[in-house]
């Protein structure tokens, strides 16, 4: 066999390309990008400043000031450039309009006032170049130049955001160190202190508007936080009387199957189609008390076993009206004898109107006298809470303070869904002298007529 030939060298393998480094130049080159961003696109729509103000001098005060300013700088300009600087009249007029006149535009449009009068000094600092001001003139921003650009400044801090305030910053600054190099003699430098100062003015105004954006976001969020209070306390409500209209369908639904199931064995001569019929009718009422109870289990997840207990009803006012007075509320119940009939959705309801207006006298006037009244016509029921104002103590005679200030009207909103439910009419308000009353009118069902008592007889035992 020939020797095998050596395998060829193997050539070297290229390096795999790596990933352009993010260095110092791409960086910079971002930075720039972005400031020349900010600069070009404000952050804010053009509505003039203090456009939410709920009064109308308060939004015609940016008007008010900008007008000012530009009546006071345009003329002080001119006479500055033309005195001092030596400039003929013509160009000092056209160069004080350039740098004061934009400054109208200070209450809507303050970062393209900038554009206007950022170049416009820019100008006016190389025309003055060819000036002879005398060794003590400020060079490159004359006086009213520089205060009126603070106040454009202070206009840029309340409106934009802080990228486009360091742009602004940083191009101030390096316009005022390129004129320095250009002409480092020429009169006294103020770009340093046009720097400075122009950051504390851009500082304070980010930290103004900064402030006043918290305190709006502020209020938006109580106000939906009240909403969303207000909603919660709605539903629990809702999902209670649900919990509580279940005792009451329940009873009914009950009732019903019964009956359907011993109408045979009651009625005598029923054909085969009826007793299916009342087999039917049995067969939905136990269906629909299954779904009911599934839907109570639902609504009943997170409640507690008290919610279970047996509802009250105005046989339990006597009570609730003791335990109010022990709690120190002079309280008075007018409860007629005989009232009897009435539907267990109505009992429950004017139990807890009256339940819920006797807690709202203890919470908001401590010591008042109060009086219940329940009273019927026969098609509606009447629940009235009358209290006085709160009771007055100590040689002062003031009134003594209530256990809370300012209420949510939580309870209101409940009293107002139990009226709800039964389409009743609910009437609650101050009284003149200082005390509070809450009526609902409650609406009854008809009478029904006398009927002879039916004995039920009890199915006979299947056979075994």
């Amino acid at each position: 066999m020939p020797p095998s030939s050596p395998p060829p060298p193997s050539s070297p393998q290229p390096a795999p390309p790596h990933p352009p480094a993010d260095g110092l130049l791409s960086a910079a080159r971002r930075n720039v990008r972005d400031f020349a961003h900010a600069l070009s696109h404000p952050s804010h729509p053009p509505t003039p400043l203090l456009a939410g103000a709920p009064k109308s001098w308060q939004r015609l005060l940016p008007y008010v000031v900008v007008l000012a300013l530009a009546a006071v700088f345009l003329p002080v300009t001119v006479t500055v450039l033309a005195g001092q600087y030596h400039l003929n009249g013509g160009l000092a007029g056209a160069l004080a309009v350039a740098q004061a006149a934009p400054l109208l535009m200070l209450a809507h449009r303050p970062l393209q006032a900038w554009w206007i009068i950022f170049p416009a000094h820019i100008l006016g600092a190389v025309v003055l170049l060819g000036q002879d001001g005398g060794q003590d003139a400020a060079w490159p921003w004359t006086p009213p130049g520089l205060i009126g650009y603070l106040f454009l400044l202070l206009a840029l801090g309340l409106r934009e955001r802080r990228r486009t305030l360091a742009a602004v910053w940083l191009a101030t600054g390096a316009a005022g160190l390129v004129l320095f190099l250009v002409s480092p003699e020429h009169g006294t430098d103020n770009s340093l202190l046009l720097l400075i100062l122009g950051a504390v003015v851009l500082v304070i105004g980010a930290t103004v508007r900064e402030r006043g954006d918290a305190q709006r976001r502020l209020a938006e969020q109580e106000t939906i936080s009240e909403a969303e209070r207000a909603q919660r306390t709605l539903l629990e409500e809702r999902t209670r009387i649900a919990r509580e209209l279940h005792d009451v369908v329940a009873h009914h639904m009950s009732v019903i199957t019964v009956q359907a199931d011993s109408a045979p064995y009651r009625l005598e001569g029923l054909s085969d189609q009826a007793r299916e019929e009342f087999g039917s009718i049995a067969a939905s009422a136990r269906e629909s008390l299954a779904e009911m109870r599934r839907l109570l289990t639902v609504l009943r997840s997170e409640g507690t076993e008290g919610e279970r207990a047996p509802q009250p009803g105005l046989d339990r006012l006597q009570q609730l009206v003791e335990a109010t007075v022990r709690a120190g509320l002079p309280a008075e119940l007018s409860l007629p004898a005989g009232l009897a009939g009435i539907p267990q959705t109505v009992d429950l309801s004017a139990y807890r109107i009256v339940q819920e207006a006797l807690a709202n006298v203890v919470r908001h006037a401590p010591g008042a006298r109060t009086r219940v009244s329940i009273s019927s016509d026969g098609a509606h029921l009447t629940v009235l809470v009358v209290n006085d104002p709160p009771e007055r103590t100590g040689s002062s005679l003031a009134p003594r303070t209530p256990v809370e200030t300012a209420g949510t009207g939580h309870g209101l909103v409940g009293m107002r869904e139990r009226v709800r439910l039964t389409g009743g009419t609910l009437d609650t308000g101050p009284l003149p002298d200082g005390g509070f009353r809450v009526a609902a009118r409650l609406p009854l069902p008809p009478a029904a007529p006398p009927a002879a008592a039916a004995s039920v007889p009890l199915p006979p035992p299947e056979d075994s």
